[in-house]
């Protein structure tokens, strides 16, 4: 169950970053989901114990820890636009 609420707030997350990165309509949904995902997991095994900060990964849904999985998307968003397109917006 923890499983799944994870790539349900990973994907809200990724589309939020979409939003904030004015990616929504150029990537597609279904790409930026999944950037939303990958960037939110791997910033909760990452930075959030580097900030002691329980990661998005435990289960622990508190604003510390969406807001590092929210940055994580952003940026992992930000180097797949770079890679597609050769700039960043």
């Amino acid at each position: 169950m923890g499983i799944i609420i994870l790539i349900i707030v990973g994907g809200i997350l990724g589309w939020l970053a979409s939003m904030v990165m004015r990616t929504d309509g150029q990537q597609g949904i279904f790409l930026n989901v999944v950037v939303g995902i990958v960037g939110a997991v791997i910033a909760g095994f990452v930075v959030s114990p580097l900030l002691g900060v329980a990661p998005i990964t435990s289960g622990s849904y508190d604003i510390a820890s969406l807001l590092v999985s929210f940055a994580g998307a952003v940026i992992l968003l930000a180097i797949v636009n770079l890679v597609r397109r050769g700039s960043v917006r």
